[in-house]
């Protein structure tokens, strides 16, 4: 069963409580009587591994066009490649 972390609007009293999900929320403070709310804390999850991140489907986007003109490049160095060894 879930933990439940509560805090009173009045005398700011935190507390948990263990809950069921289906049960309802509590609503007034057990120290002065005001009115609660839940508390939400942070989420413990952590995105390991590539694909993740924005910038990680874009690298591929931008590295066809670079591998493009690196491959161009490349073709001109073996084309002047082969002429020297034509030449020889």
């Amino acid at each position: 069963m879930p933990t439940y972390t509560y805090s009173c609007n009045a005398c700011q009293h935190r507390f948990d409580e263990v809950q069921s999900i289906h049960d309802d929320a509590l609503a007034t403070c057990p120290e002065c009587g005001g009115s609660l709310r839940k508390v939400f804390g942070s989420v413990g999850v952590a995105f390991k591994g590539s694909g993740f991140y924005r910038n990680d489907s874009r690298d591929s986007r931008k590295s066809t066009p670079s591998s493009s003109t690196s491959s161009t490049s490349s073709s001109s160095s073996t084309t002047t490649g082969s002429n020297k060894s034509s030449s020889s």
